[in-house]
C-alpha cells in the first residue's frame, strides 16, 4: 500500500472486522448458558469501554518508568524529540507518558466515549479517530508506532503492513501489555475466581502475549522484554479497575455487580487496612525496520 488511507477514510472510523475467536470449553461445573443468551462478540467487547471511558481513566493502572527505558534501549534513540503515533490510545494512560519523555506523539483512537475522555484529559495532544487497520497516517510519517493494551484488538494481517507502511526507515513498533502476576497466590485465587464466574480462561491472556500471536505471518523480528512492578490502590480502586475490563462491560450489570460484592469480601479478608498491592508484568514485544 502506497496511499495513505486517509485518502479514502477520513474519519478512520470503519469497525475492525471479526476474526475467528477460539471459544474455551467451561468447566464441567459451569451451567449452560440460556439458548437465548449470546455469548458477546469480539467487536461488542472491543466497544464496551466507550461507555465506561471515566471509570478506565480513574482505575486503571499506569505503567512504569522501566518500561520507557526498555523502549529507549531497545530502539538505541531517546523518546524525547521521536515522533510517535499512539494506536488504540484509549483514554491516554500511555500517550501521556510517552509526552511526558519529550515525545511528538498523535493518539489513534476508533471509540466515541474513549476519545471525548482522551480529549478532557489531554486537549493539548492529538486525537484523531482511526484503527490500526487502517491507520489515517501517510506513508512514512512516524519513528515509532506504539499499542498499549490494544494489538489483540486488531487483525495482525491488516495491522502489521499498516505499522510498517507509516515507519520511517529505522522506526519500530512497540506493543505491551499490563499482565497480572499469576505468581502472586491471592492474585492466582483471583483470577481462579474469574474464570468460574464469567467462564473464561484468564492465564490465556500471557500465553497469548507473544510474537507468534501477535504476526502470525512472521514479517517483524520481536525483542521481548518484562518488567515487574506494583502499586497499592483502595480496594474500591482495585474493583473498579478490574470492573472496566470488556469481559466485565458485556456480561450484565446485575452478573458484574454479584461478582464485585463477593470479591470485595474476599479482598478483605486478604486486605483488613483496605489496600490492595496489586502486582503486574508489563509484556513488551518490539520489533525495527530496516534503517
Amino acid at each position: 500500500m502506497t496511499t495513505s488511507p486517509s485518502a479514502h477514510h477520513p474519519t478512520g472510523a470503519d469497525p475492525t472486522p471479526e476474526p475467528p475467536a477460539d471459544t474455551p470449553e467451561p468447566p464441567a461445573d459451569t451451567p449452560e448458558p440460556p439458548a437465548d443468551t449470546p455469548e458477546p462478540t469480539r467487536s461488542a467487547r472491543a466497544h464496551s469501554f466507550n461507555a465506561a471511558a471515566a471509570q478506565y481513566a480513574a482505575n486503571r493502572p499506569s505503567y512504569p518508568p522501566a518500561l520507557f527505558d526498555a523502549i529507549e534501549d531497545l530502539t538505541g534513540r531517546p523518546l524525547a524529540g521521536t515522533r510517535v503515533a499512539d494506536i488504540g490510545a484509549g483514554t491516554g494512560i500511555a500517550t501521556a507518558l510517552l509526552h511526558a519523555r519529550g515525545a511528538d506523539v498523535v493518539a489513534v483512537e476508533p471509540g466515541d466515549g474513549m476519545a471525548a475522555q482522551f480529549r478532557r484529559t489531554l486537549p493539548d495532544i492529538p486525537v484523531i479517530r482511526g484503527t490500526g487497520d487502517d491507520l489515517p497516517l501517510t506513508d512514512a510519517s512516524v519513528d515509532l508506532v506504539t499499542y498499549a493494551q490494544a494489538w489483540h484488538w486488531t487483525d495482525p494481517a491488516r495491522a502489521v503492513p499498516e505499522a510498517l507502511r507509516v515507519l520511517r526507515p529505522g522506526g519500530a513498533l512497540a506493543l505491551w501489555w499490563n499482565t497480572d502476576a499469576l505468581d502472586v497466590p491471592w492474585i492466582a485465587e483471583a483470577a481462579a475466581r474469574i474464570a468460574r464466574h464469567f467462564d473464561i480462561d484468564v492465564s490465556a491472556e500471557k500465553r497469548n502475549v507473544d510474537a507468534r500471536a501477535a504476526d502470525p505471518a512472521g514479517l517483524l523480528d520481536f525483542t521481548r522484554r518484562t518488567v515487574r512492578w506494583s502499586r497499592r490502590v483502595p480496594v474500591d480502586t482495585h474493583l473498579a479497575n478490574i470492573g472496566s475490563h470488556s469481559v466485565f462491560l458485556v456480561h450484565g450489570a446485575d452478573h458484574t455487580a454479584s461478582f464485585l460484592a463477593e470479591e470485595r469480601e474476599h479482598l478483605l479478608r486478604a486486605f483488613p487496612d483496605g489496600l490492595v498491592e496489586e502486582v503486574y508484568e508489563v509484556v513488551l514485544l518490539l520489533a525495527r525496520t530496516p534503517a
